[in-house]
């Protein structure tokens, strides 16, 4: 009997490894089917991403892993955000001592940068009779309120610049520490010494001019900086004080963003949304950023146009505060954020230009934008010039303008102003900022016959 129960026991263990064997072998090929019509899926979206491609600068595995349809990258638009430093003045209060504009528009792959002086002055009542504590009350920084006044900050923004901004970034000084030093820090030209001690804010900057790694105690350093100890600040030719240092921020910021666009920065995505979810208020949310990520994979950060609101500082009622110049800030307004679809040209380097008898040092280059709408007068003009010398180094269509306008970027002679308006025969001759990388920006308009 005892024979026959072993093997009935033997004959059980079989039967049940045969079915955990059956089982086992059925997940097995239900997994390998799962992962065959996944890797379809997978490669059929992929390959819808690919198709509707064409024209447009996405990265399609990115789109792909998100689980975003094609069709709606064609649609999305420019988004314009109001990045906010916040830092301490002791006692547990902070201003915005950063507040920058950072505006991206995925379809032409153009990115602007315009910074507002932390004292431009925002307040509703005349600044040569206001007292002392409403000027002091209505700097911009001020407005924030540590923190309690974010909305009013965002539409004093609105309201000085024009631009319409419904999104904001605000970042402490802790996720930049972190995030610089998550990615290994950043390369950076310090463009001068700088040193100075501050122990009501425990701020201690000690950097050396010159080509360096920036980690994170150095970003704070570099990006916080305004003046030495001894007064001495950045030269004037790079905009002392607070003008500097909101050169340095956004020449730091492009910097940065070249660092986290390098591939070997995606595998640290979950420690850097860590890093902002923890330092980082926004009311942004990730439904409405996904669908800039393809496109921020092909972003070239040399797309990227910066500048500073222009105006003058000057003391009222013995208050310093920075007055924006409104006329200029329309103009730098209409050159960073105005959409314009660009194609770089071919340059002949081994031309010179023949302005008005003179050979100039070096070629004149411009910008030729079509705000007309025809693409037979734009290739025209760029003949013309082309025939008089000048370089065109890119050209492309911009929003409908009226008026012909030549903008003057790097401070050329009116002599050569003059001359190019000799070869339009119509414009109106205008000093814009060198933010352009080019020489004269010429838009087109319907004045022109």
């Amino acid at each position: 009997m005892k024979k026959s129960n072993d093997k009935n026991e033997i004959k059980k263990k079989k039967k049940k490894k045969s079915i955990i064997g059956t089982i086992f072998k059925l997940i097995l090929s239900l997994l390998i089917i799962a992962l065959i019509a996944y890797a379809a899926y997978f490669a059929y979206e992929y390959s819808k991403h690919t198709k509707a491609m064409e024209g447009k600068e996405y990265d399609p595995l990115s789109a792909t892993a998100l689980g975003i349809n094609p069709e709606k990258l064609k649609t999305v638009g420019r988004i314009n955000i109001l990045l906010l430093g916040e830092s301490g003045v002791g006692d547990g209060y902070n201003l915005t001592d950063t507040i920058i504009i950072a505006s991206y528009n995925p379809q032409t792959q153009q990115a602007s940068l315009l910074s507002i002086p932390r004292d431009t002055y925002v307040g509703k009542r005349d600044k040569n009779s206001a007292t002392q504590n409403y000027l002091a009350s209505y700097k911009m920084n001020a407005v924030y309120r540590n923190g309690e006044n974010l909305e009013e900050t965002i539409e004093c923004v609105s309201n000085l610049t024009g631009i319409n901004i419904d999104n904001y970034i605000l970042v402490n000084t802790d996720a930049i520490i972190e995030i610089v030093d998550a990615i290994g820090g950043v390369w950076f030209d310090v463009p001068i010494d700088m040193n100075y001690d501050d122990t009501n804010q425990d701020l201690h900057i000690h950097l050396q001019a010159g080509e360096q790694l920036i980690d994170g105690n150095k970003a704070e350093q570099l990006l916080r900086f305004r003046h030495n100890q001894d007064w001495t600040s950045y030269p004037t030719e790079y905009g002392d004080n607070d003008i500097g240092r909101m050169r340095t921020q956004r020449a730091f910021i492009e910097a940065t963003a070249k660092q986290l666009l390098k591939i070997e920065n995606v595998t640290k995505v979950l420690k850097l949304l860590d890093i902002v979810s923890n330092n980082v208020r926004s009311n942004l949310d990730f439904q409405t950023l996904k669908y800039y990520i393809p496109y921020a994979f092909k972003f070239d950060t040399s797309n990227i146009l910066s500048d500073v609101l222009p105006g003058v500082s000057e003391q009222c009622n013995g208050i310093w505060i920075y007055t924006a110049d409104k006329t200029k800030t329309k103009q730098i307004v209409q050159d960073l954020f105005t959409d314009k679809v660009i194609v770089e040209e071919e340059q002949n380097t081994t031309n010179t230009n023949s302005i008005e008898g003179e050979v100039a040092e070096k070629q004149i280059t411009i910008e030729l934008l079509d705000g007309i709408g025809n693409s037979e007068v734009l290739e025209q003009v760029k003949e013309k010039l082309k025939a008089a010398g000048y370089t065109i180094s890119r050209s492309g269509t911009t929003s409908s303008t009226a008026k012909t306008m030549i903008i003057n970027r790097t401070e050329q002679t009116n002599s050569v102003s003059r001359s190019i308006k000799s070869v339009l025969g119509v414009g109106t001759i205008n000093n814009g900022s060198d933010n352009a990388k080019v020489d004269y920006t010429i838009i087109l308009g319907k004045d022109y016959k």
